[in-house]
């Protein structure tokens, strides 16, 4: 026995060894080695200096020479990359099949009103993603903080409507609950104790993104994953069974679980763990680039360029180039009814892992059983519903704030959820019971001088992407009567929401309404089946088996997956992505060369302040 035990240290002493030294490792070179900020520059507002930079269209002779890797898709998660990559010296070529760079970080125009495609939440201010979003944009993107209270959650119809504000700050957050709850201390303070133990357990999910596949495989299939990881011991545990245990309250329940609209899946069907990163990022506050988010992808890109790489719009990749001993070799892109091939010795995917592997490979590499496995073990994730809606007013005259509003019929969310989705979509677009509400122009403080008198407010939701599967072969700007008339649905039932929330809102301050389903999501920003957070966010996607099997690396050599579906979804989840892409590509952990570099800042400006 004595000897059993001596077997059993010096094996897990080894292995403390082999993790310390692969995930501490230091070998390439580092994006985060100094601080590249830069004295902060004027705003630019004119349209048509942005679109410059935004919309660069792609030609044959913009491609740059000598190119050391190529990206698909021009999201946060693929801009993300390619900076970290041009910060080492590498020249990154970025297509996006879109008419401007951006992703879900892009806004358009219509009617005078610009609108913030991506739902305008974003948390930056979690240490260390606002020290690395400064290292990504030299230091140019400005973030403005949201109100606190920055949400609300709204329970009830109109006759038994009841709000609860929900507060940044880690005392705060359980605190103001604690007001509106009498009674239920208790479940609040466990509640936190969760969530933070669960969310600060994430750093699990990345080492075994990083680590060697038969170490993770080891670490998952012997137990020790979820042994050690309080985020895996959690992750198989729903919100609804977590929050059931702890309180009786119908809307206690309800605001513990009501920010599972920014991950997409309903309470009784996602993680307790991915829902606990959900609080714990927003525990710092919510914040909103000045400028509107066209400024994220504005000041990244001159990044790449000064490296000699570009960022080139309406460059659709049609497929992934191989060569007889399946290495990634370039990729094809189509110009009108001509292919034009382009090479790298790297190619790079944050265009999901659906159309990366169903659409993106030859037939006879989608049939290799790798594949087949991780497409296996994901499942599209839910559709996205938008309406834009522009005002005539300033924020003050429609009583609109920096902050988020949750809207849910009744506390019941789960039973509320699953009858809309299997519900009529001619009904269901009648009484949509959940939605999503913010106003970026309230949130950015250059919007009154941009458009004076305006303001917009952004709606979103879910919606079956087979409500609307029969238009979505249809020209964009003509689908058919049917087709409209189910939007018109949509907009009229939820315009009716949004005035019995914001009664300053009327019909007659409605100068442009406009819905985006899930069929536009598949248009504009390549979603499969019109998802906003790339592969579903259910359980089965953060068992430790598919956490290790989703992983920048894919099987054939030279190809890698960044963005959402290699970490989590949303701004941060995507970040983390092209941080997690980064540190296998340069062979050293850039999560914690962010957190070194922002440690090192923060000093410097203590220092400054005394």
């Amino acid at each position: 026995i004595g000897k059993m035990w001596i077997i059993i240290a010096i094996i897990c002493a080894a292995l403390a060894a082999f993790l310390y030294n692969y995930v501490f490792r230091t070998s390439g070179p580092n994006p985060f080695d100094i601080d590249t900020r830069e004295p902060l520059k004027p705003l630019v507002t004119q349209k048509k200096e942005k679109n410059k930079v935004l919309k660069q269209g792609f030609l044959a002779s913009k491609v740059p020479e000598k190119l050391d890797a190529i990206v698909i898709g021009s999201g946060i998660g693929g801009l993300g990359l390619a900076v970290l990559l041009a910060k080492v010296g590498k020249r990154v070529l970025v297509l996006e099949q879109h008419d401007r760079a951006g992703g879900c970080c892009h806004t358009f125009t219509e009617k005078g009103f610009e609108f913030d495609v991506g739902g305008s939440g974003y948390e930056p201010g979690l240490f260390p993603f606002r020290c690395m979003l400064d290292q990504l944009t030299n230091g140019q993107l400005q973030w403005e903080p949201l109100d606190n209270p920055f949400d609300q959650v709204v329970l009830g119809p109109p006759e038994n409507r009841r709000t609860y504000p929900i507060y940044s700050g880690r005392n705060r957050f359980p605190d103001e609950l604690k007001k509106f709850f009498p009674g239920e201390e208790a479940a609040i303070d466990e509640y936190m104790r969760l969530v933070k133990k669960a969310g600060h357990s994430v750093w699990f999910l990345c080492l075994l993104k990083l680590v060697p596949v038969p170490l993770a495989k080891f670490l998952v299939y012997t137990g020790l994953a979820s042994r050690l990881s309080f985020f895996f011991r959690m992750a198989s545990r729903s919100v609804t069974e977590v929050v059931n245990e702890l309180t009786e309250n119908n809307d206690l329940r309800a605001v513990f679980s009501y920010i599972f609209g920014t991950y997409g899946n309903m309470p009784k069907d996602a993680s307790f763990s991915m829902h606990s990163l959900l609080i714990c990022h927003y525990l710092t506050g919510a914040w909103y680039p000045i400028g509107g988010a066209s400024e994220i992808a504005y000041h990244m890109i001159p990044i790449i360029e000064k490296a000699g790489g570009a960022v080139l719009v309406r460059a659709p990749v049609n497929r992934i180039l191989f060569n007889d001993n399946k290495e990634a070799i370039g990729v094809s892109v189509m110009k009108g009814q001509e292919e034009i091939h382009v090479h790298a010795p790297m190619v790079i995917s944050n265009a999901g892992i659906f159309n990366t592997y169903q659409k993106l490979l030859p037939k006879e590499l989608q049939a290799m059983p790798a594949i087949q496995k991780q497409l296996g073990m994901v499942k599209n994730g839910a559709g996205g519903l938008s309406i834009f809606l522009g005002l005539t007013g300033t924020k003050e005259d429609l009583g609109l704030k920096a902050d988020n509003y949750w809207i849910f019929t009744e506390h019941n969310m789960d039973e509320l959820v699953v009858t809309y989705l299997k519900g009529n979509r001619e009904e269901s677009a009648k009484s949509v019971p959940l939605l999503f509400a913010a106003s970026p122009s309230a949130k950015d403080p250059t919007w009154e001088e941009r458009s004076p008198g305006k303001s917009t407010l952004s709606l979103v939701s879910f919606a079956n992407y087979e409500w609307f599967e029969e238009w979505k072969d249809d020209k964009v700007t003509n689908r058919g009567t049917d087709y409209k008339e189910l939007k018109q649905t949509f907009c009229d039932s939820i315009l009716e929401v949004v005035m019995s929330v914001f009664p300053k809102i009327t019909r007659d301050k409605v100068e442009f309404i406009e819905a985006g389903t899930p069929i536009t999501n598949t248009h504009y920003i390549g979603a499969p089946k019109g998802e906003i957070y790339g592969a579903d966010h259910g359980i089965a996607r953060f068992s430790a088996e598919c956490s290790i099997t989703m992983r920048p690396q894919t099987p054939l050599k030279n190809l890698y997956l960044t963005g959402q579906d290699v970490f989590v979804c949303g701004f941060a989840g995507a970040l983390a992505g092209a941080l997690t892409c980064g540190s296998v590509i340069l062979n050293r952990n850039l999560h914690l060369d962010a957190i070194a570099l922002a440690k090192k800042t923060k000093r410097v400006n203590t220092k400054k302040l005394e």
